[in-house]
């Protein structure tokens, strides 16, 4: 993982998500990219002076983060950008060659009911470059297990799983595997993906109405440093299509929860 980007929305979560990007990217060798996106007012008369404003208050922000960081030799790039905040993460991710994004739960939400507020949720499922949600006020630490849930254990797609073997090799992390057979792949036969097995330190197998509901049964019992699921519309994060936003009565998690490629 060599370019992560941390889009940021408010001083109190920016400040978190970047200390935990400058805390990794020490360790790997990567670059930080800083963002604050805002959205400009039609250049009519009246709104020129608004959207001078936005601009100053963009670059205030990123100042004010860049001033209480400790970069450790890390080069960190802080810079405001103009425009839609999804379209705007998609052009960046694909100019920059983003490798993982790392973002709040709620990054402008403050209700204290959400777990991913709309902007995060809205992240989640436009983007399809591995995401990272650090929890609220969570500091960096070493993962030293990393749970995996899936439903199917095979994969159209090359590489979805190298931002994960990327973790436990950093972090030197056991990976167990969290298989929840679900009424639509019950049935499946098919064998495990040979790199699954190759992750793996444990597997466990659980029969649930959908992935979201075995996640929550056996996340205590394996007590993970880090869960990791991937990105699917009829996957872990089904309740996403639904609406842009997670209730913590529904989910919440206060482990980082990294989100990889999915195959829909």
């Amino acid at each position: 993982m060599k370019n992560i980007l941390v889009p940021v929305g408010s001083k109190e979560g920016g400040l978190n998500n970047l200390r935990y990007a400058v805390n990794f990217a020490a360790m790997t060798g990567a670059r930080v990219y800083l963002v604050n996106i805002y959205k400009e007012f039609s250049k009519v008369a009246g709104l020129t002076k608004v959207n001078q404003l936005m601009i100053e208050d963009s670059e205030a922000l990123l100042d004010d983060l860049m001033k209480e960081i400790d970069t450790q030799g890390v080069e960190v790039i802080a810079k405001p950008i103009k425009g839609d905040p999804f379209a705007a993460i998609d052009r960046l991710s694909k100019l920059l060659n983003i490798d993982l994004i790392i973002v709040s739960p709620q990054s402008v939400d403050k209700n204290a009911e959400l777990y991913l507020g709309s902007v995060t949720g809205k992240i989640v499922k436009q983007t399809d470059i591995p995401t990272l949600i650090v929890p609220k006020n969570y500091l960096f630490r070493k993962a030293e297990t990393i749970l995996l849930a899936f439903k199917r254990g095979y994969f159209e797609k090359e590489n979805v799983l190298d931002p994960l073997k990327d973790m436990a090799e950093l972090f030197r992390a056991k990976v167990n595997l969290l298989h929840v057979k679900t009424p639509d792949t019950v049935d499946d036969k098919t064998p495990l993906d040979k790199d699954l097995l190759m992750l793996n330190s444990s597997v466990k197998e659980t029969e649930n109405a959908t992935i979201f509901q075995g996640v929550l049964e056996h996340f205590q019992s394996h007590n993970p440093d880090m869960l990791c699921v991937l990105r699917r519309k009829r996957g872990f994060f089904q309740k996403l299509w639904e609406k842009n936003s997670i209730l913590k009565k529904e989910f919440h998690t206060s482990k980082p929860l990294l989100i990889l490629r999915g195959q829909e």
